[in-house]
């Protein structure tokens, strides 16, 4: 665990996401008093940054080559952290507010009504090549292949994040898109995931032998067995992903509460149309 990577990419596409975004927060604040981004969303964004470092420039990268316990958390941090928390940070909002007119109406919007990016907005898409990712990365040589090549392995994870993105983004939904999900598919969207995260973990749990070539032969860690280290990281992939996923449930229903009593405060407010009055 003292060993920390020597690959400055991840630090310096870090630190350039960090104060970027910190940057223009500031400037659309000063901008716009009225209106201001709030402060929860810089730190979930910086958060979903420092999860990210954790996954790829901390010991646990390392340690992911030894055991894979280890690489199940790093997987996690990659789909089920960092992407949720940039999502709250809601980065094309802050983008589209601290840019000119000019640069949203010939760039921003139409390159965010382009049909491309229709299609990647697509909710059910997203859900669907998350689904893909995580099974074709842990049932397939693909896993063994990426722990020795470390371009695959590169892509690998790049391929965990930008899943994680479209499959957390429209959950979230703090950023305009073509196609916003109301409460109630964003539980069944959620509650969909759940099982299929179970079955990942569970199928390695219960796998009668190492199913990873690599971590047989690099079982180099004095007294772990790399069985037990399996089973051990299965049951952190279906324990603490259905944990995440069960806490974004949640924060969804309390989000719908609070949307409904928002709604019957207004209607409140308002109070009955002549014809409801009229009719009692």
């Amino acid at each position: 665990m003292s060993t920390w990577p020597a690959d400055a990419v991840p630090w310096v596409v870090a630190l350039w996401a960090g104060l970027g975004y910190a940057v223009a927060w500031r400037q659309v604040n000063a901008r716009h008093p009225q209106s201001r981004v709030s402060t929860l969303r810089l730190v979930a964004w910086l958060g979903g940054v420092v999860a990210i470092l954790a996954a790829l420039a901390s010991p646990l990268d390392g340690l992911a080559d030894e055991l894979l316990t280890a690489h199940m958390v790093q997987h996690l941090l990659l789909t089920m952290v960092a992407p949720p928390l940039m999502a709250i940070g809601a980065p094309v909002l802050l983008l589209l507010r601290i840019s000119s007119r000019a640069t949203r109406a010939r760039l921003l919007l139409p390159l965010l009504h382009a049909r491309l990016i229709r299609i990647l907005a697509s909710p059910w898409l997203g859900w669907l090549l998350f689904t893909v990712v995580m099974w074709a990365a842990h049932f397939t040589p693909i896993y063994d292949a990426a722990l020795e090549d470390e371009r695959l392995h590169v892509l690998e994870h790049a391929a965990f994040l930008a899943t994680g993105c479209l499959f957390w983004w429209p959950v979230i939904g703090a950023d305009p898109m073509p196609r916003r999900l109301r409460f109630g598919p964003r539980l069944a969207y959620l509650l969909a995931q759940m099982p299929v995260n179970a079955a990942v973990g569970l199928a390695i749990y219960f796998a009668p032998s190492v199913l990873y070539e690599h971590y047989a032969r690099a079982a180099s860690l004095p007294g772990v067995d790399p069985l037990v280290d399996q089973q051990v990281g299965g049951l952190v992939m279906w324990a603490a992903g259905d944990l995440l996923l069960l806490g974004a449930v949640a924060l969804v229903v309390v989000a719908w509460m609070r949307a409904e009593a928002r709604r019957a405060d207004r209607r409140h407010a308002v109070g009955p149309s002549p014809g409801a009055r009229g009719s009692t």
